[in-house]
């Protein structure tokens, strides 16, 4: 939609938007709706925005910190699943079942707890009678706006390409509520950063974004891998010659914005056909034939199809997913990496806030 061009009438809907968000949030510091803390460490990472801020990548870069010192769970409502209630993860579950996000992060990381929950509340409290292996830590996925359950710590994340500061409420632009709710982050995070973003540029977006002294700012870039087969056992000797070959690539994503992968796969890409879906797109059989049809299409010897490890799960899961087995599929893995050297500092405020909740944790475990 044009946000512009439709000014007229979605200006006054963010207004009623906006009323009902601050109101929402009114009944909650009067005390009418109750927040509620656990003794357990809880981080919550989120944003205040629609659309893809990175947030998946961000929580395996913190299950990587923290994995081998705590025992992690991981909370998410599971969106777009199409089941209900308080869901355990397994490696062999459905996107369908679980969410492609969870999933994904289960199959990465099989040994961590991962569950969905619409309820927080229920999620946590399910989590905390688990007897084992018993959850040190849980991490909430998207939670910045779920005010039921109040956070151990906050990590705000913010699009470099869409920055909250020039931004507006919904429905005339993505904000899910007011700039100033970034107070109760102690951490927030710029993403999407250019890797050569100049030393004046971090500054102003710093006195833009009107920090308070308690608030820790870090920029991380999306680092892409090497090409990975979707079904495995399938074209695996191609996945080496990327460097070297140059491909006519079929881009087939289903998320919020595939811009920047469209920019990556350039250096093994002479040309791009591109097939976009909506953002958790649950691929259906005609779209297999149509993506298989499109591939065809493509007069060129040296072609491939390019997609996202998100998108990878659920099509994996798809009917007619045979068709793809013969053809040569690959995702692309990606990480964050924190620029200006500062992924040590990250690490060790995440740790330090660890160990001394893990103190309060006891002091209340000794009192009951």
């Amino acid at each position: 939609m044009n946000r512009q061009k439709y000014g007229l009438i979605l200006i006054p809907l963010s207004w009623l938007y906006a009323f009902a968000v601050g109101f929402r949030h009114m009944l909650y510091n009067l005390g009418i709706l109750t927040s509620k803390s656990y003794s357990i460490p809880i981080l919550c990472v989120g944003n205040i925005t629609v659309g893809g801020t990175g947030k998946t990548p961000h929580i395996e870069a913190i299950i990587r910190i923290l994995k081998d010192h705590y025992r992690i769970a991981v909370l998410s409502r599971g969106y777009k699943r199409k089941t209900k209630g308080f869901r355990y993860v397994f490696e062999d579950s459905k996107a369908y079942e679980v969410g492609d996000e969870p999933l994904q992060i289960k199959q990465k990381f099989p040994d961590i707890t991962v569950v969905v929950s619409e309820s927080r509340r229920k999620g946590i409290e399910m989590l905390l009678k688990q007897s084992e292996p018993k959850i040190e830590v849980i991490l909430l996925d998207d939670g910045y706006q779920h005010l039921a359950v109040k956070a151990g710590a906050y990590i705000l994340l913010v699009d470099f390409n869409h920055p909250i500061y020039e931004d507006h409420l919904l429905p005339y632009g993505n904000l899910r509520e007011r700039v100033h709710h970034k107070s109760k982050a102690s951490i927030v995070i710029v993403t999407n950063t250019p890797e050569d973003i100049k030393p004046i540029e971090r500054r102003i977006i710093q006195k833009k974004l009107e920090l308070f002294p308690y608030q820790y700012l870090f920029f991380t870039h999306i680092e892409y891998k090497s090409p990975v087969v979707v079904f495995p056992g399938q074209f695996s000797a191609i996945k080496y010659s990327f460097i070297k070959c140059k491909y006519h690539v079929l881009l087939v994503t289903g998320i919020a914005n595939p811009q920047p992968l469209k920019n990556n796969i350039t250096r093994f890409a002479i040309e791009i056909t591109e097939i976009n879906y909506p953002d958790h797109h649950y691929f259906k059989a005609k779209d297999i034939e149509y993506i298989v049809n499109e591939f065809q299409k493509i007069d060129n010897d040296k072609k491939v199809i390019i997609t996202t490890e998100k998108d990878a799960i659920r099509l994996r899961e798809a009917p007619n997913n045979e068709m793809l087995k013969s053809l040569p599929i690959f995702y692309i893995p990606i990480e964050i990496d924190f620029l200006y050297n500062e992924k040590e500092m990250f690490n060790l405020e995440l740790i330090e806030y660890v160990k001394k909740n893990q103190s309060i944790s006891s002091i209340y475990k000794r009192k009951d």
